[in-house]
């Protein structure tokens, strides 16, 4: 009857039924609020009323960028003011315009 997913009305379930955040106690089950630890030693956390699952949040002040497994890279950009000429490391970049562009919106449809 419809795809509970669907994001066009023509495929709008007519028959509603309940999807799976909408069954007792998923939303709690399936998502988690990140706070200090300091509040959670001091049982801060109890007054906010939550159900959810309560982590804490631990080594973030240290990290950086040198921490990032993929995307460590840190180069020297320079971009000339006048010419708007882009160097990175040193080295000229430049890049033709698209003509097409991916995940652009190409059709209005509502």
């Amino acid at each position: 009857m419809g795809d509970p997913n669907a994001s066009i009305p023509t495929p709008q379930p007519v028959l509603y039924r309940h999807m799976f955040g909408a069954h007792a106690g998923a939303l709690h089950q399936t998502c988690v609020s990140f706070v200090s630890q300091l509040s959670l030693e001091n049982n801060v956390v109890s007054e906010y009323g939550l159900k959810k699952m309560i982590l804490p949040v631990k080594n973030c002040r240290t990290i950086s960028k040198k921490d990032l497994i993929h995307n460590d890279v840190t180069p020297h950009i320079e971009v000339d003011p006048e010419t708007y000429k882009v160097t990175v490391d040193g080295e000229h970049i430049s890049c033709e315009p698209l003509a097409e562009l991916p995940l652009a919106q190409r059709y209005f449809l509502f």
